[in-house]
């Protein structure tokens, strides 16, 4: 427990003197919580004891001790507005720091780490995670602090008048503080079986959605439905399970309060009895006895949250502690742009993909990449892009090792377009400007002409500030591709990569994406990926990739000139080229 609460303030950084001084202001909140009950009760006590006498009570003095307490009550409201003008905040400028940490975390580690963890896990962990560091971290550390801030106030009171009475409450609350102990050790024990819960009910859900048209083609909604179903009863199974062994604790934590309410106030009204406590001072600790343990009782909530915290933090730590693929690299600017590998192995796990690959791609030529599905081409432009790193062997850009290069300053010297085009849930204008977002409304325009998107977008209800729906599904095939090599263009690096960018499109659109592809690779280093003879014959190298090795290369009339695979494959293409439909 005192360890999550140091691990949280270590985890405040530079605004640790900020919560430090909101400590302060809680300090003061509860002096000026407690002197009013002190003041109410020698007022009461002393209209009883006026009372009892016969005698007239002062009424300025009854005045006078409303008002005061009117400003006691004021400065207290005055410290608590102060603390969470300073604490509040914290954890939101936090947690905002640290989502965009994670995310820069995840751009500079290897592909293979999705391999291995779910987009569940990783969802869960910037959402809820750091969703219940945001909203609760401070705040129970506050209470927590707070709350024996409170006792810590009136248990001095307490001494002063009545060391008896003071060893009572410390009594209880060392029998209080024992019960959290094991409430902390039961929170930090389960806390990552609940967390694995939530993890398992947000993959099975994002499973659900992203399977939901496959699902509905099918007719399988029910049997689909059932790792949802599953994932959710064994949360709630969990959770339950959870909150039952919180009951022992937490039982003996309110227990030992209210035993230890009641003892103060009976303690107190014995004294007064056998006249070694005044009438006032006696109301005084009956009225404190309420409020000197009202600030513990939460703690036992915040006990099990700390819990939940400590492995929210953990969970952040291992987002943001993964090997960085980047974590030796340097801002490189080459100085030019010719791309070469050198006896290059790699594969997935415990499969090899790519052996004893050797090729060389000069700068400003054109090199298409053609062999069987599973080969190894478009891990070979993965390679290149660095997202993962061959397991022996070395891949050089402009004589540099891109182990040299930082992420960002190795991919500023690419452009990609991939066959599945990826958009963003925001306007066209943000999907063409992303790779550029300092770009002129010129150049952007400039790049969407280029790309013959241009007309199509102007054709839009809002233009270029249409906002595309998710991966941009409200768009065609054809417009996503186009709307990406606009993308491409603006960006204008050196070097593009073209990863099956005009699989699957229709005879129109793909006239339109292969003028785009024109004006996008003018000039450029160009590594393409295609199947299409049309897109491959005319690239200065041709490298035929077979079982994970370059099998062949040249020109396309060397190849054809060859007995091999190459000249089997355009043998095979152009009959599925050039099909025709019979006439009866």
């Amino acid at each position: 427990m005192f360890g999550t609460v140091k691990r949280i303030i270590r985890w405040c950084g530079e605004f640790k003197g900020k919560l430090y001084l909101g400590f302060l202001m809680t300090f003061l909140s509860h002096i000026f919580t407690a002197l009013p009950l002190g003041l109410a009760a020698y007022t009461v006590g002393g209209l009883i004891e006026a009372t009892v006498a016969g005698e007239t009570p002062d009424a300025s003095w009854i005045w006078k001790s409303i008002l005061i307490q009117v400003a006691l009550v004021f400065f207290r409201f005055l410290f608590d507005y102060f603390r969470a003008r300073l604490q509040e905040p914290i954890g939101y400028r936090l947690t905002a720091r640290d989502r965009l940490a994670v995310g820069d975390a995840l751009k500079r580690v290897s592909l293979g780490y999705f391999d291995k963890v779910s987009t569940g896990n990783i969802l869960n962990s910037i959402t809820t995670g750091l969703g219940t560091l945001e909203g609760m971290g401070i705040r129970m550390i506050d209470n927590f602090v707070g709350g024996y801030l409170n006792f810590l106030v009136i248990f001095l009171v307490l001494l002063f008048f009545s060391p008896l009475t003071a060893l009572i409450a410390l009594a209880a609350a060392g029998l209080s503080f024992s019960a959290m102990l094991l409430i902390s050790h039961y929170s930090k024990k389960n806390a990552p079986i609940e967390a694995q819960a939530n993890r398992d009910m947000t993959g099975a859900a994002i499973e659900y959605a992203r399977g939901l048209a496959v699902v509905k083609s099918f007719g399988k909604d029910g049997a689909a439905m059932d790792a949802v179903s599953r994932a959710i009863e064994d949360s709630k199974n969990i959770h339950l399970k959870i909150e039952w062994g919180y009951l022992p604790g937490n039982a003996l934590h309110l227990l030992a309060l209210k035993c230890g309410s009641v003892g103060l106030a009976m303690a107190a009204a014995l004294m007064c009895l056998a006249g070694s406590m005044d009438f006032s001072v006696m109301l005084m600790f009956v009225f404190y006895s309420f409020s000197i343990f009202a600030s513990l009782e939460p703690i036992s909530d915040s006990a099990h949250t700390l819990g939940v915290i400590d492995d929210a933090m953990d969970q952040l730590d291992a987002l943001k502690e993964n090997h960085f693929i980047d974590a030796d690299g340097k801002d490189i600017t080459p100085e030019h742009f010719d791309i070469e590998f050198d006896h290059v192995n790699f594969g997935y796990d415990d499969r090899l993909v790519l052996r004893d690959v050797s090729l060389r791609i000069p700068e400003g030529s054109s090199t298409a990449i053609v062999g069987p599905s599973g080969s190894g081409k478009s891990t070979i432009c993965s390679l290149i892009a660095r997202f993962y790193d061959p397991q022996s062997g070395k891949i050089r850009l402009g004589g540099h090792d891109l182990r040299e290069f930082t992420c960002d300053s190795l991919l500023a010297n690419l452009s990609m377009v991939f066959q599945n085009v990826y958009l963003f849930h925001d306007t066209l204008r943000a999907n063409i400007c992303f790779g550029k977002p300092d770009a002129t409304e010129e150049e952007m325009i400039a790049a969407a002409k280029k790309a013959r998107c241009h007309d199509f977008i102007m054709a839009l209800p809002n233009g270029y500030d249409t906002v595309v729906g998710e991966g941009g599904g409200t768009l065609s095939g054809g417009e996503r591709q186009r709307v990406s090599i606009a993308r491409a263009i603006l960006k204008d690096a050196p070097i593009i990569i073209l990863d099956e960018a005009t699989a699957g499109i229709d005879p129109e659109n793909e006239h339109l994406i292969q003028s785009a592809i024109t004006e996008l690779t003018r000039g450029k280093t160009v590594i393409t990926i295609a199947h299409r003879l049309a897109t491959i014959r005319s690239a200065d190298q041709i490298l035929v990739v077979n079982d994970g090795q370059i099998a062949e290369r040249g020109t396309h009339e060397e190849l054809l000139g060859q007995n091999g695979i190459y000249r089997r494959f355009t043998e095979i293409r152009k009959r599925a080229e050039g099909w025709q439909i019979e006439k009866a």
